[in-house]
């Protein structure tokens, strides 16, 4: 059984955003301006690559979407980062539409797509415990008898915190949510044409049987200013963490406060 996640990092899609762009150029404008990537980065280094980095079955692949157009020093930056990282794939692509790109990406990946795939999402600013994939493939063994006959099922970690970063260190909430894409994933039948980026997260449980595990806490999403989803969504309970969850978040999710403090401590880069 495969497992793939799938990352986009400041990819130009053709749509796939809630801020739009007239014209690629001006999606490429905003995206690569200094300040946004040096605030995805501080993210991505301090909460996705070191949960990836370490998870306890390290048998799956990580695929990271980018631009073609992606500016050589951020380019350099990511493939230095994820050297070391033996499951991540880096994948420049030109600008197509997103879902139509992500599908792509995970259909070359399966290549000869012979067995059955696990698949997840995740956003370059958030995080998943360190026995996810491990999880997903107790979830699909668990469930062999019970999904024959299903095309696709959902496998739902709902509990996991929001969290705040900041040369202070991290704030944090505990909270239950309802199919958010950093605790989910799908499983496909050898040689669907169909992927979990062909399903509106939010509402795969309109479209097939989905299984929700509420234990352990299995995913961290960051809320800051370059959130996609804007304001509304942002949680009022973020309090400074406590010894006992900051031992918590480095056991299981393998994020250091420590860590945090440094990457968030310079200021960040302006344009010009």
């Amino acid at each position: 059984m495969r497992v793939i996640g799938i990352c986009r990092f400041s990819y130009p899609a053709l749509g796939g955003f809630k801020r739009m762009h007239d014209t690629i150029e001006a999606r490429e404008a905003y995206l690569y301006d200094p300040a946004r990537m040096e605030l995805r980065f501080r993210h991505f280094e301090a909460l996705t690559l070191p949960s990836i980095a370490a998870q306890s079955d390290g048998d799956f692949t990580f695929l990271i979407v980018t631009g073609e157009s992606l500016p050589a020093p951020w380019r350099e930056r990511l493939h230095d980062i994820t050297a070391a990282v033996p499951q991540v794939r880096i994948l420049p692509c030109p600008p197509m539409r997103h879902r139509s790109a992500m599908q792509a990406a995970i259909k070359d990946a399966l290549g000869a797509d012979e067995t059955e795939s696990l698949q997840f999402r995740l956003d370059d600013d958030d995080a998943v415990g360190l026995g996810f994939v491990q999880g997903l493939r107790w979830f699909a063994r668990a469930t062999a008898k019970m999904r024959r006959k299903w095309r696709y099922v959902a496998f739902d970690y709902n509990r996991g915190y929001s969290v705040r970063l900041s040369a202070a260190g991290i704030e944090a909430e505990e909270v239950i949510s309802h199919f958010w894409a950093c605790g989910l994933a799908m499983l496909f039948r050898p040689g669907d044409p169909r992927t979990v980026m062909n399903f509106g997260h939010h509402k795969l449980h309109h479209e097939m049987p989905t299984l929700i595990n509420p234990a352990p806490p299995m995913y961290l999403r960051a809320h800051h200013d370059d959130n996609d989803t804007g304001t509304a969504q942002m949680p009022r309970g973020l309090r400074p963490i406590d010894a006992t969850l900051r031992a918590r978040l480095l056991r299981d999710f393998n994020v250091d406060e420590d860590r945090v403090k440094a990457l968030f401590a310079a200021p960040l880069l302006r344009a010009g």
